[in-house]
């Protein structure tokens, strides 16, 4: 063996990347909520029930993970400054799954269906299908029956 010939060291092994681990939570399961009742119902009460939607929705959440906005703090949100709204429920929705270990469906990038894509008209529908499905699923998975 000459001096030029260095043993070649273990190899070392890459450590796994930092995931925090699951959480499980004791709060109280929310509702899920029918997409299309929702829709009609926003409709039928000329926008009134988004706001409720808001509400019950964040309030859910917080209640659910002792996270996030609630209720009251999301609907005067919606009624001040009403563009935040989609960003921010979608990105509470995406955060119970991440606490709890699962990829999430929906993040605060979701909101990006509503606004711009608002001046599109339909987009919003979008947004609201995938938010709120990916919610009504992640109740389901928390022993929530339709």
């Amino acid at each position: 063996m000459s001096s030029t010939d260095q043993p070649t060291p273990p190899a070392q092994p890459t450590p796994p990347a930092y995931a925090p681990p699951p959480t499980t939570y004791s709060g109280a399961v929310g509702q899920v909520r029918s997409t299309g009742i929702c829709i009609l119902l926003f409709f039928v009460t000329f926008g009134i029930y988004g706001y409720v939607w808001y509400f019950k929705t964040h309030e859910e959440m917080k209640q659910h993970s002792g996270q996030g906005l609630g209720g009251l703090v999301a609907v005067l949100l919606a009624i001040f400054i009403g563009i935040v709204s989609p960003f921010l429920v979608s990105s509470e929705v995406g955060g119970l799954y991440r606490r709890a270990g699962r990829p999430e469906p929906v993040s605060a990038v979701t909101g990006l269906w509503y606004f711009p894509g608002m001046f599109l008209l339909v987009l919003p529908f979008v947004w609201f299908v995938k938010t709120n499905g990916a919610l009504n699923e992640y109740w389901k998975s928390q022993g929530a029956t339709a």
